[in-house]
């Protein structure tokens, strides 16, 4: 049976974004840091598109979590293009050929036409709420897994309503001291680790939400 996961990158303090984002910062200060980890392996560099990177641990969960996943679902912040109406000229992070290659469900309060990208990737405009997001991602997913992707706000969504199967946390030794902090709004589900791996670079925690 498919899974909802989620597998984010987290201070030492508990944020996933560093404080005063802006569109020209969108993980806020010090939150690029977050991520550095994953730049430097294979497998990043490989979803990229991209030649060398180092071969271990952290490049094998990396590889892991891009396994069997059929649909992602993120946050309208994730996506980017700031606030409010639509600025149509606006296609994401990531250029014409997104690292997704399957359909992607964006959490909006402001409705969007579907738009069809290079490699696969289609992003889709949600504006009725996560249960909705996840019935469709769960109808183009099919027997694969669903990934929520972030951000924080997005995330905690779907903790809270009892909705995430898996919470894999990459935890990054550094403290941010203020920003998105990701555990806060989500009740208290009880979390049972299941996996732990570590790098000199970050710490990985799989858990699973036990309902």
């Amino acid at each position: 049976m498919s899974k909802v996961t989620c597998q984010i990158s987290i201070s030492l303090d508990g944020f996933v974004a560093g404080p005063n984002q802006s569109l020209e910062n969108p993980l806020g200060e010090g939150g690029l840091g977050l991520h550095e980890w994953a730049f430097a392996t294979a497998s990043w560099r490989e979803q990229q598109g991209q030649l060398g990177g180092a071969r271990g641990v952290d490049s094998d969960v990396l590889d892991e979590v891009v396994q069997n996943v059929g649909a992602y679902i993120m946050g309208r912040k994730m996506f980017g293009g700031g606030d409010g109406r639509w600025d149509q000229a606006w296609k994401g992070w990531w250029g014409e050929d997104p690292p997704y290659h399957v359909p992607v469900f964006v959490l909006t309060h402001h409705p969007r036409a579907p738009l069809p990208m290079k490699g696969g990737t289609t992003f889709n405009f949600i504006t009725d709420g996560i249960t909705s997001a996840l019935a469709q991602a769960r109808a183009a997913a099919g027997p694969k897994d669903i990934v929520i992707a972030g951000g924080a706000h997005a995330v905690q969504q779907f903790l809270a309503a009892g909705l995430l199967d898996e919470l894999y946390l990459h935890v990054v030794p550094v403290v941010l001291g203020a920003g998105e902090r990701l555990l806060e709004n989500v009740g208290k589900p009880t979390l049972e680790p299941v996996k732990v791996l570590a790098s000199p670079a970050v710490t990985h925690v799989k858990y699973r939400v036990v309902r």
